[in-house]
């Protein structure tokens, strides 16, 4: 497997991070996700300009993977905690983390969560949070391998449609 080279992202990362999104996103969720509104998803959350404003935000950091040839396999974005609900003091959320398919299961998916560990741990988090779709059985199988717990429900819109996350922490002082 070609391997990939962990850094963070900057601002003229925008546009791979783009595409890299909407990539993962429409492979992941186009199985069940109607058409018109999952378009309308990625251009509005999966776009050059969402990347920019991201990236221009102190309190938002991408680890982005590349291979040696510079070209975007994965990625993991950590913002402060979106669910005020599951939140505690010294949480921080893992919003997105993305691999496109090739680059799964070889381990990069370990080495990605490690890098977003890392950063959460250098924002001084004390637990990370994430959500995820109750119907990603993969997804649901790896964080839970990498030690995160369910503690509770949540919804992820799409459009106008209404989709079941499940919210999973994971202890960073252990």
């Amino acid at each position: 497997m070609t391997p990939v080279i962990w850094r963070k992202a900057g601002p003229d990362d925008a546009a791979a991070l783009a595409y890299l999104g909407a990539a993962t996103f429409l492979s992941t969720f186009a199985f069940d996700h109607p058409g018109k509104p999952l378009i309308e998803h990625l251009d509005a959350e999966h776009s050059a300009d969402y990347y920019a404003a991201k990236l221009a935000q102190a309190d938002v950091d991408i680890v982005l993977g590349e291979t040696p040839l510079g070209a975007p396999v994965g990625y993991a974005m950590l913002v402060p905690p979106t669910h005020p609900q599951f939140q505690q003091d010294g949480d921080w959320e893992l919003k997105r983390f993305y691999l496109l398919g090739p680059w799964q299961g070889g381990g990069n998916g370990r080495d990605l969560m490690a890098q977003a560990v890392q950063v959460a741990r250098d924002r001084g988090a004390k637990r990370l949070l994430l959500a995820v779709y109750e119907s990603n059985a993969r997804a649901l199988a790896f964080y839970e391998r990498a030690g995160f717990i369910h503690i509770g429900e949540t919804v992820f819109m799409v459009g106008d449609v209404v989709f079941q996350d499940r919210v999973y922490a994971k202890s960073l002082t252990e």
